[in-house]
């Protein structure tokens, strides 16, 4: 592939991280706040997938894994926070 699609890839993915950032911060609510936090984690791992991609190598798989893990996690704590305060 060329350098231009990876300056496109770069700019779409800067996009996204800036909008689910921007949601995060305003919210309203905490799920809106979680959903945006998911986003940006999975933005961030994409960006390190594409910059793999680019430079040939397999370095930051492990860096992928915690970050994913880390918004798995977070969602369910935050599902279950949720589920227990809509019952009270």
């Amino acid at each position: 592939m060329t350098a231009w699609v990876f300056i496109v890839i770069g700019v779409m993915l800067t996009a996204a991280a800036i909008m689910a950032l921007y949601r995060v911060i305003r919210g309203p609510s905490i799920l809106d706040r979680m959903i945006a936090s998911d986003m940006l984690l999975t933005t961030i791992i994409c960006a390190l997938s594409a910059e793999m991609v680019y430079n040939s190598h397999t370095r930051s798989l492990s860096a992928m894994l915690v970050l994913a893990t880390t918004a798995f996690l977070g969602s369910v704590v935050v599902a279950r926070y949720v589920s227990r305060n809509k019952h009270s």
